[in-house]
Parts: structure tokens; sequence; C-alpha cells
């Protein structure tokens, strides 16, 4: 039996934020933005649509590192920096003032969450080495839609794949060169798959999960 999937939160630059254990649970909300017409002498006016609402995503993370002795300040200053302004990226300007924090995604196996920024972080501390080193901590972290999407299909095994030409279902054992060498007869395209699919780690694949395999042409890496 494989290991579970572990959940991961990839920013716009720098390290892969991995999650010491997985959230128990997630909430994504979506809203629209409706205006009621004039009507006089109705008991409902009619509403015409003005525009949809950025989507949020809401979840718990248990940062905990009593096993190690290490700070846990690590793994929560990670949070933290999502959340400052980073003059180095893409269209930041000192000029006018443009600087932002960076986007990011949250990862989990097949699971692919819209890029998004950090709209609330609630970090609290809750257990102690006896010198005062903080071991354990609970983060509530609130993401919000940074851009639109043509599709909310989170789990789609097909985003980021233009054309789509074929599915395949991970079995246990099974590796990307494996799946590559059986429906392209070279083990070395196993990239295409991998960039296909948004695959952050080759070697934590979950047994069941959906690949799309594109037409190698589509893919190209060039």
């Amino acid at each position: 039996m494989s290991a579970p999937a572990k959940a991961k939160i990839k920013p716009e630059n720098g390290d892969l934020i991995e999650c010491l254990f997985n959230p128990s649970e997630l909430t994504i909300t979506k809203a629209t933005q409706w205006e009621a017409t004039k009507g006089k002498g109705k008991d409902t006016p009619k509403l015409r649509f003005q525009q949809g609402q950025s989507g949020t995503m809401s979840l718990a993370l248990t940062l905990d590192t009593t096993d190690t002795g290490e700070p846990v300040t690590k793994h929560t200053e990670a949070l933290l920096n999502l959340t400052k302004v980073d003059p180095s990226l893409k269209g930041a300007s000192s000029g006018n003032r443009s600087a932002r924090p960076p986007w990011c995604e949250f990862h989990w196996g097949s699971f692919h969450s819209f890029k998004a920024v950090v709209e609330n972080l609630q970090i609290k501390f809750t257990y102690f080495a006896s010198n005062g080193t903080p071991l354990r901590a609970q983060a509530q972290l609130t993401l919000k839609q940074f851009e639109d999407v043509k599709s909310w299909a989170l789990q789609n095994p097909t985003s980021g794949t233009p054309n789509p030409h074929r599915v395949h279902r991970l079995v246990p054992g099974e590796t990307l060169d494996r799946i590559a060498a059986a429906h392209y007869d070279d083990p070395a395209r196993w990239r295409l798959i991998a960039d296909a699919n948004d695959v952050l780690d080759p070697l934590e694949l979950e047994s069941g999960s959906l690949f799309a395999i594109p037409e190698p042409q589509v893919m190209s890496r060039g």
C-alpha cells in the first residue's frame, strides 16, 4: 500500500512548503454578484448578473517538530513569507510602488488549486520546549483567487493540457517512466506526463490517480 500523498504549497518563487500533516478539512467558497432590477408592484425583482467574485480556500494546518526538537518557526516563517511584499517578483516596480506578495498554489495528490494569494493567516503556538523553543503551532490559512480561470474543476486530471489524448490510472508500484514507456515506447518522455499533470515530485505518486497522456507534438518542450 502506497504512502498517503503529502500536501504542499507551491509559492510563485522559492522553495516548496511541505505540510507536515495533511489538513483534515478543506473549504472552497465561490460567490457571484447579482443586482436587482427595479420593478414596481412585483413580489420579487429580476436579477441581473454583474460579475463573479474571487474564490477562496480555507484550511487548517498542524505544524509539529517535537520529534526533531528544531524550532517550528522554520515552518511558520515560510507561511509568513507568503504575506510579505517581494520586490523581485515579475511586474514589481519601486518607482510606482507596485511590489506585492507572491501568489501560490495548493497541491495535494491530484488536487491542484487555482493561483491564490494569502488573504488571511493566523498562527497559534501551542507547545514549547522547556527552554521556551516553540515546537508546535496551528495555522489557519485563507487563500484568495489571484486570477480568473476557465475551469473550477480543481481535480481535473487534464489541467494544463491543451489537447489531452488519453487518460491513464496509476496502479500500485507504477512510475512515470513506465507509463511513458507504455504510451510512447520511450521511458525518457516521462517529463511530458509530469508537465501535463503538474507533478511536483515524481517519487510521490498516489495510487489510483488519473494522469493525462498528451500527444508528444502538443507537449514538446522544444
